[in-house]
């Protein structure tokens, strides 16, 4: 096995323990065990703890961003454009929910980690706002602040989309059609938010 191959084994296995465990329930000893490799390996790798969460926030945040970019090639205008990306990021969730884990939990450590992720997407927020403007301008979508409303948006969608206990607790069970249904109804909210008439 090559270093490039074990180095990417060992930020598949950070995104997928800080994902599903969090960042504080996530040790190196534990990850180099699941890994059966030595800490000292990891280490090499990412010298630190925080340099392997750094390397799993871009890896999730190049993960998302391609996905999304490849949802939005596909799309058409207006609000199939906002269904897209709903929809790809609902994939993402039944597909790899350890990567929208992470980025949840990146949000919940806040800076320097938060700082990371909402850099490496910027140019996705960028565009994002500039297309909300330009269908607000159209009246093609009720007017809002664009920026807030891609902060609700994203909350919903990855609370939506990711927070297990707290669907349980709601009762919804984590299931493949429990996924689907709740992406009918997140597009639904959000169509009716955004879409005027």
């Amino acid at each position: 096995m090559t270093g490039a191959n074990t180095r990417e084994r060992v930020v598949d296995a950070a995104v997928a323990a800080f994902g599903s465990r969090g960042y504080d329930g996530t040790s190196l000893d534990a990850l180099a065990g699941e890994l059966g490799v030595r800490k000292q390996t990891i280490l090499y790798y990412c010298p630190s703890k925080e340099a392997l969460l750094d390397a799993a926030i871009d890896r999730a945040s190049g993960e998302l961003s391609a996905a999304l970019e490849e949802a939005l090639d596909g799309a058409g205008t207006g609000w199939s454009r906002v269904e897209a990306v709903v929809r790809s990021v609902f994939r993402l969730a039944a597909r790899r929910p350890e990567l929208l884990g992470l980025l949840r939990e990146v949000s919940r450590l806040g800076p320097p980690a938060a700082t990371r992720l909402t850099s490496a997407l910027e140019p996705l927020i960028g565009r994002a706002t500039v297309f909300l403007e330009d269908e607000m301008d159209c009246g093609t979508m009720r007017r809002h602040d664009p920026k807030l409303l891609l902060l609700a948006a994203y909350s919903a969608v990855i609370g939506v989309a990711t927070e297990v206990e707290v669907l349980k607790a709601l009762g919804y069970e984590p299931t493949a059609r429990s996924l689907v249904r709740r992406r009918r109804e997140l597009l639904s909210f959000l169509r009716s938010a955004l879409v005027p008439g």
